[in-house]
């Protein structure tokens, strides 16, 4: 009776996945079906699913029909590393202290970080840019840079918190006795062992640092060289018509950096995820 029931619980599980994984991966497979197809055979009535006039064609149309893709996608990939790096920068001493140190209104500023982070961007686009045309800021990279980390830092700071929380502290005060500062023992000591979570929030933060330049770029942006690959998916927009097949296969090779990189930290990041799962 328990292998039977075992059984159905796996059957369930493995249908629940696999409704998800189609939930999630057929809009990509659509864009990429959608980039196939020749212009006029988009909207073809009946729907076609297969077709015999499928091509790359697009993937060589797009490079013509708008010459800055690549220095927008170079724009794409700029902006979310130096967001993810400033981020990190001040997402790791913040993290140590929080899951460490006991200081006056630790929990109620905490708090006001889960808050800040159930606020959109689009909220609050009019002061800051009323601050960004304050600092000489407006149409540069850092009109974009600059919002990125500031909507990211109390993201990173949850969750690279709740793993150092799980690093030992016995170790530390081991490094203590022996001597060492608190930055010696951030440095050598935490870091080191928090590589996996790290990373984890490093990749989570480039992701949310690319699919959010979009609203900034649109808003404290108005120098072309300098958008990103979401503002500048809208030069495949015409005035008498939208090449849909070459903005779906721009749109793909945009998302290409972030593939690559979840692809090639894949280990990293399910060591990350899981850690602590696991009581010893």
């Amino acid at each position: 009776m328990m292998d039977r029931y075992s059984k159905l619980q796996m059957v369930g599980i493995y249908f629940a996945i696999t409704i998800f994984l189609i939930f999630i991966l057929l809009p990509f497979f659509e864009m990429f079906m959608a980039s196939l197809r020749p212009l006029e055979h988009l909207f073809r009535s009946p729907y076609q699913f297969w077709s015999d006039d499928f091509s790359f064609q697009a993937y060589r149309d797009m490079w013509v029909t708008v010459p800055l893709l690549g220095r927008y996608i170079l724009n794409s990939i700029f902006i979310a590393g130096m967001v993810t790096g400033l981020t990190m920068i001040f997402v790791i001493p913040a993290a140590y202290a929080y899951a460490r140190l006991e200081f006056p209104f630790k929990n109620l500023t905490l708090g006001i970080f889960l808050g800040v982070n159930m606020f959109t961007g689009a909220v609050l686009l009019i002061p800051l840019y009323r601050v960004l045309r304050t600092m000489g800021l407006l149409n540069t990279y850092w009109s974009m840079i600059v919002p990125g980390v500031a909507f990211l830092i109390p993201t990173g700071i949850w969750l690279l918190r709740s793993y150092l929380e799980k690093i030992p502290r016995e170790l530390e005060e081991a490094a203590f006795v022996d001597g060492a500062s608190r930055m010696y023992t951030l440095r050598r000591v935490v870091l080191p062992l928090a590589v996996p979570g790290l990373i984890v929030v490093g990749v989570a933060v480039f992701i949310g640092a690319y699919a959010q330049q979009f609203l900034f770029a649109i808003t404290f942006n108005q120098q072309r060289e300098l958008q990103p690959l979401p503002a500048g998916l809208f030069e495949f927009i015409g005035y008498q018509d939208v090449t849909w097949n070459q903005m779906m296969a721009a749109a793909l090779v945009g998302v290409l950096p972030v593939m690559i990189i979840f692809l090639f930290l894949q280990k990293y990041l399910v060591a990350g995820l899981t850690a602590g799962a696991v009581k010893e």
